[in-house]
């Protein structure tokens, strides 16, 4: 099945440029692209996309504030649960942007200046439930966001050594492949794992779960 793609950029070039990269590849298919922030929001609820790739300058409303709409811990899902998986791409890398993203629901975060092969791992990723950020800025913002982005979790019931093995390691920036095979299992159980982790903490995504890692000091340095 097909993942289904809106791209948001309020530059010509940029978003022919991703769309060229997105329908040269097998099963990911863009069902529009899109100027602003507006036109973001009306294509989500028209089309429905299981990815939406967001620039955050953009007019009349920005791809923070369309992720805080769609994502945020205000936001209301459609009857069925619905929301977008939320992929920031912009040219500025800056600590404010990525916090306020990442912390109101966007699962992902690439600069402008990535290969054509890791936005679409980020968006792969994104569908299936992951987290992809520009590897330049992953460590940085994790350390960044645990010590003051984001509101402490706490964990309902402890984790298992093995889940605490899996966390460490998207703390530090792992793929679920790199993460299977570091501990010699499969991806279906690194997801399982991580799916637990989540209920657990109560975090709403593959960030805010490294996030606590760097907060409760199961990673350091």
């Amino acid at each position: 099945m097909s993942v289904s793609v809106v791209i948001a950029d309020d530059q010509e070039m940029v978003r022919t440029g991703f769309r060229m990269i997105l329908e040269n590849t097998p099963g990911i298919e863009v069902l529009a692209d899109v100027v602003d922030g507006v036109e973001a929001l009306e294509a989500v609820e028209r089309l429905r996309p299981d990815v939406l790739l967001l620039d955050i300058r953009m007019p009349r409303v920005d791809g923070l504030e369309v992720t805080r709409r769609l994502c945020g811990a205000g936001a209301d899902a459609s009857p069925d649960g619905y929301r977008p998986r939320i992929v920031i791409v912009t040219t500025f890398d800056d600590d404010a942007y990525v916090r306020s993203a990442l912390t109101d629901g966007a699962c992902g975060f690439l600069l402008k200046d990535a290969s054509p092969a890791l936005l679409v791992e980020a968006v792969r990723a994104a569908a299936a439930g992951d987290s992809l950020i520009s590897p330049q800025i992953t460590v940085r913002l994790l350390r960044t966001l645990a010590s003051g982005g984001l509101a402490a979790l706490r964990s309902s019931e402890p984790l298992t050594e093995r889940e605490l093995d899996v966390v460490r390691l998207v703390a530090v920036g792992r793929t679920n492949a790199e993460i299977a095979e570091e501990l010699f299992m499969s991806v279906s159980t690194v997801k399982a794992h991580l799916a637990h982790v989540q209920t657990k903490l109560e975090a709403r995504n593959r960030v805010e779960i490294a996030a606590w890692a760097w907060q409760s000091g199961q990673v350091g340095g």
